[in-house]
C-alpha cells in the first residue's frame, strides 16, 4: 500500500469521525425536543434522531472501509471550501440585525460568487433566491421570518 493511499484513508477516517460526532450532537439535539404527546404520534423528535442514526450507521461503514478520497485542498480551493462554511455563519449572525432577506441574499451572493458566478449574476441570483424564500415563508407557510432591527 503506497504512503498516498494511506494518507488519503487516514482523511477519510477523519471525515468519519467528524461526522459521527455530528451525527451524536444532531441525535442529542434531536431527543431534547419538546413537545405536547398528543401533537404527533411520532413527534418532532422522529425526524432528527433518525437523521442522526442513519448518519452514524454510515458514517461507521465508511470508518470502517475508507475507500479512497481526495487530498485535502490546498491554495484557492482551500480558500473556498472554507469561505462557504464561514459565509454561512456570518449570514446566521446578520439574521437578527439585518433580517431574513438580507441575510439570505447576502448568503445566496458570497456563495455563487465563491462557485464562480459573475459579481452581477451573484447579485442577481441573491435577489431572486431571498424573494422566493420570503415568499414562501411569509404567504404560503405563514411563517414569521425576522425583518431585522434596523428596520424596527
Amino acid at each position: 500500500m503506497s504512503e498516498n493511499t494511506r494518507t488519503h484513508q487516514l482523511i477519510g477516517r477523519i471525515s468519519a469521525l467528524v461526522l459521527f460526532l455530528l451525527a451524536v450532537a444532531y441525535g442529542i439535539g434531536g431527543s431534547m425536543i419538546e413537545y405536547a404527546f398528543s401533537s404527533d404520534p411520532l413527534g418532532p423528535r422522529f425526524v432528527p434522531v433518525m437523521l442522526a442514526i442513519l448518519l452514524g450507521l454510515f458514517t461507521l461503514i465508511y470508518l470502517k472501509f475508507p475507500g479512497t478520497v481526495e487530498g485535502f485542498p490546498t491554495g484557492n480551493a482551500l480558500v473556498r471550501v472554507l469561505a462557504v462554511p464561514v459565509t454561512l455563519i456570518v449570514s446566521v449572525a446578520l439574521m437578527e440585525p439585518l433580517g431574513f432577506a438580507i441575510s439570505i441574499f447576502l448568503l445566496t451572493t458570497v456563495v455563487g460568487w465563491i462557485f464562480g458566478a459573475s459579481p452581477k449574476l451573484s447579485l442577481v441570483g441573491g435577489v431572486v433566491h431571498a424573494a422566493i424564500w420570503w415568499f414562501i415563508f411569509s404567504f404560503l407557510l405563514e411563517v414569521y421570518l425576522p425583518t431585522g432591527a434596523i428596520f424596527g
